[in-house]
């Protein structure tokens, strides 16, 4: 439920899709998250395709959590159960703190869309250096059903009794202190 009292307040959002069979050319679910980032207001701070490689996810994640003009992350792909399927991981490996509940409530969404097909999505979120991270599975459907039922009202500060934007500025607290 929004709230009236409060303006809106863009954060900057990077898409990464992880697949070994698009290009960014027919990347319809990167295509899908960047028509909503962009449509509720947010800034698209950067885009990039990968290959399924653990390591080079990873990586990209360590980079744009360590880049203070970027305050969300949004993956898509790799998500499944396939041998192939590592982005899980790779997002496991940078998380400082994993948001257990988004995986709960992406179920519940998934499964008033698909049924049972939804325990077959192992979509995550978690925290890196003072940034959000989602990993969402690689379906323009998913990506849309994360956005249009979780993501967009969670990232704006109107969104209550609570949203992911009014505790950004702490979620690095623990390292401005030290």
């Amino acid at each position: 439920m929004p709230s009236d009292n409060l303006d809106f307040l863009p954060v900057s959002i990077a898409i990464l899709t992880v697949s070994d069979s698009r290009s960014l050319e027919r990347d319809r679910s990167g295509d899908t998250l960047v028509a909503r980032v962009e449509a509720a207001g947010h800034k698209l701070a950067a885009r990039k395709l990968l290959k399924d490689d653990r390591s080079e996810i990873s990586a990209q994640l360590r980079i744009w959590a360590n880049d203070p003009a970027i305050d969300v992350v949004i993956s898509t792909g790799g998500s499944g159960l396939t041998g192939r399927d590592v982005t899980v991981e790779a997002h496991r490996d940078v998380y400082e703190k994993e948001i257990d509940a988004f995986s709960t409530v992406f179920t519940i969404v998934s499964m008033q869309k698909i049924g049972t097909s939804a325990i077959q999505s192992r979509a995550t979120a978690g925290v890196a250096n003072g940034t959000y991270m989602f990993a969402l599975p690689g379906s323009p459907g998913a990506c849309k059903d994360a956005w249009d039922e979780i993501l967009i009202k969670q990232l704006d500060i109107r969104h209550k009794p609570c949203n992911f934007v009014e505790i950004l500025p702490r979620l690095d607290e623990h390292i401005r202190r030290k």
